[in-house]
């Protein structure tokens, strides 16, 4: 068990636990401003810390504040966040900085409504830049957060319903502690990400294990209840890598909103149905709610019936590789 006081209030020996263990290392940590903050909880949103830390570095060393951000193009936005997945995350964020620097007066809004109001930013995360970068109490209840708390109080159900949400949010505002804001907020994030995690926590090192209801009633490996189970649809797309003489790649840029909105792209004609057996290369895609196998035709010209699209260019596979791609179409163009 912890040595934290088990009698202490919860905020207290969640603190106390991360000053000696917390993570406080991270480069969002380091100079920390409201920009970085805000930069890194949109990465953060879909993605572990491992994987964003690379990715926040260059972002960074490339768009080093808002303005530079709400200034550059969405294509080079878009190739710095290449791979990391989730794009409409880059969207809002370069359409959020745009709008800081025309409605408030180049900075982030320091109001948790206002934060709100700008795309790509739930009442989550706009807390956790309150509390990070302002310093302000604020509740936060992002998945790791979620988990601590169904698990601390003994909350049945899956939080994506509303009723759960509404009582993870209670429990999330019950137990904020009034100062010390930004600290609570990363330890509660922290004691999520490496102590109670969703397979295989470390009970026997969790400051707040002497009350935790889930413990108790060893239903830890239960709580929080999973989304209800559902198969995920499988669809299908053709998917054409078309090169010129000079061994330039064909690529049409996608439409702003939808699946890899914004991204270049081989050109593809989805499909209702798998085809036919073919010499086709099959790729295999994971999104979140459907599987995606792309059916991968190399030829000299494109079909008619998709050959007159607008947002179509010729790159050289090094010049493509420096756009924002999607991870699939990444790996073909690395390949040749």
């Amino acid at each position: 068990m912890s040595a934290a006081e088990p009698n202490a209030p919860f905020a207290k020996r969640l603190l106390d636990w991360w000053h000696t263990h917390g993570r406080r290392g991270l480069p969002w940590q380091q100079d920390q401003s409201p920009y970085r903050v805000w930069v890194a909880e949109i990465m953060l949103q879909q993605t572990q810390v491992a994987t964003a830390i690379p990715y926040f570095e260059r972002f960074m060393a490339v768009f080093p504040d808002l303005e530079s951000l709400a200034g550059a193009d969405i294509d080079d936005v878009l190739a710095q966040w290449s791979g990391l997945g989730y794009y409409a995350r880059a969207r809002n964020l370069h359409a959020a900085a745009r709008r800081c620097m025309e409605t408030h007066d180049g900075a982030l809004p320091e109001d948790a409504d206002r934060l709100r109001a700008l795309p790509g930013i739930g009442p989550s995360t706009a807390n956790a830049i309150i509390a990070q970068a302002f310093g302000r109490r604020a509740p936060i209840l992002d998945g790791n957060v979620k988990r601590v708390l169904a698990r601390h109080a003994g909350i049945e159900g899956w939080p994506g319903r509303s009723a759960v949400l509404k009582r993870l949010w209670r429990e999330a505002d019950r137990r904020t502690p009034k100062g010390q804001a930004g600290a609570y907020t990363q330890a509660i994030m922290d004691l999520g990400a490496t102590v109670c995690t969703p397979r295989g926590a470390s009970c026997a090192h969790c400051p707040v294990a002497g009350d935790c209801v889930a413990l108790a009633q060893d239903r830890v490996r239960a709580l929080p209840a999973p989304r209800p189970t559902r198969q995920r649809p499988v669809k299908h797309t053709l998917m054409f890598l078309v090169r010129d003489r000079r061994g330039r790649v064909l690529l049409e840029r996608r439409p702003p909103s939808g699946v890899w909105g914004g991204l270049w792209c081989l050109p593809d004609q989805p499909l209702a149905q798998q085809p036919p057996a073919t010499q086709a290369e099959i790729i295999r895609h994971q999104f979140t709610h459907f599987e995606l196998t792309i059916h991968l035709h190399r030829k000299t010209t494109l079909p008619k019936t998709i050959a007159d699209r607008p947002q179509r260019a010729w790159f050289s596979p090094m010049q493509a590789l420096d756009l924002g791609l999607p991870r699939p179409v990444r790996s073909i163009l690395e390949s040749l």
